[in-house]
């Protein structure tokens, strides 16, 4: 049974951070990033627990799919996936 999605309004603030980042060499490098967090985030509605436990947390429903060289960090909930951050591999994740 799928679970519903949720973006949290940090994880929407990252996603429109980068895109703005990366749009400043190239809009559809920007467009073409956004869509792929947004397709494996949609996967996780009915495959969640994919992703790997996040090191840093070690709890078993906050895990992380790698998307190129970002970390898409959800938390797996009874009837919903909560979308925390999407965050460059490079930095330190924040205490959420």
């Amino acid at each position: 049974m799928a679970r519903r999605l949720r973006w949290s309004e940090e994880a929407s603030d990252d996603l429109e951070e980068i895109a703005a980042y990366i749009a400043r060499d190239s809009r559809m490098y920007a467009a073409s990033f956004v869509r792929r967090i947004r397709e494996v985030a949609r996967s996780l509605m009915k495959m969640w627990e994919r992703g790997r436990v996040v090191p840093e947390y070690q709890d078993p429903a906050v895990r992380e799919i790698i998307v190129g060289n970002y970390r898409l960090v959800y938390r797996i909930a009874p009837e919903e996936i909560g979308i925390v951050a999407v965050i460059h591999g490079a930095r330190q994740m924040p205490m959420r």
